[in-house]
């Protein structure tokens, strides 16, 4: 099968709609085109150990919709440690309204990652060389991201710690992984609730939910754990 070929758009079209997320035809396209490419420049650089038509199909593009019933329309969205554009490129194709912000530490990832956006044409949408405790150094970034997500880059404590800063008030951190050891989300339920209030590091209170789900083709087994600002005590 090749990427691209109208067995593969069905994989994903008909993953999607048992996953009930609502997807046409031209979006999968891009998706296609997306694949391509990563194809391509994988030649010449490690943006991917996936290689295989059918799994890049599930294991890129599948794995990143999981979330989006998570992200709000129109909201500014940062993907943070995001390699070949997972999952922040194909949740912007799927939602065209979300202000995109990618970062990766690889300047080679980030030159693919502004040349897959001129490739799609999408608006509001950027790529930064930078590492995500400089960009919550930044003021400019302060509380701005109603959404932060990541795939499998940090543990799910860091990845508070790391990117709380960027959080806006009522914003919402999730955090794409395989199966999560239990000593990860203990360590984070004891940061939200005996933690929270005293942090050095000004972490305010949140909610944990932790979804699961099997990927429909190799069944294997993922977990979104979605971490949601709390609103601070008067």
């Amino acid at each position: 099968m090749k990427i691209g070929a109208e067995k593969w758009k069905r994989l994903i079209g008909d993953a999607t709609q048992t996953m009930k997320i609502d997807i046409d035809g031209e979006k999968i396209d891009q998706f296609a085109i997306h694949a391509r490419e990563l194809m391509k420049w994988n030649k010449r650089m490690n943006l991917t150990a996936i290689r295989d038509p059918v799994a890049i199909a599930e294991k890129h593009f599948i794995d990143s919709l999981i979330p989006a019933p998570m992200v709000p329309p129109e909201t500014s969205l940062l993907d943070v440690g995001s390699g070949g554009g997972f999952p922040g490129i194909p949740l912007k194709i799927l939602m065209p309204s979300l202000k995109l912000t990618l970062i990766d530490t690889s300047r080679k990832k980030v030159s693919f990652l502004k040349y897959i956006i001129r490739t799609l044409n999408l608006v509001d949408a950027s790529a930064r060389h930078i590492r995500v405790e400089e960009l919550a150094e930044n003021e400019a970034f302060a509380n701005h991201f109603g959404v932060i997500i990541s795939r499998a880059l940090f543990d799910l404590h860091s990845l508070v710690i790391k990117t709380w800063p960027l959080l806006s008030k009522k914003g919402v951190i999730i955090g794409l992984k395989g199966k999560p050891a239990l000593e990860e989300i203990d360590t984070l339920r004891r940061l939200g609730v005996d933690d929270s209030r005293r942090s050095p590091l000004k972490i305010g209170s949140f909610s944990l939910t932790i979804k699961k789900y099997i990927l429909p083709y190799t069944h294997s087994k993922r977990t979104v754990v979605v971490i949601k600002a709390l609103p601070e005590d008067p």
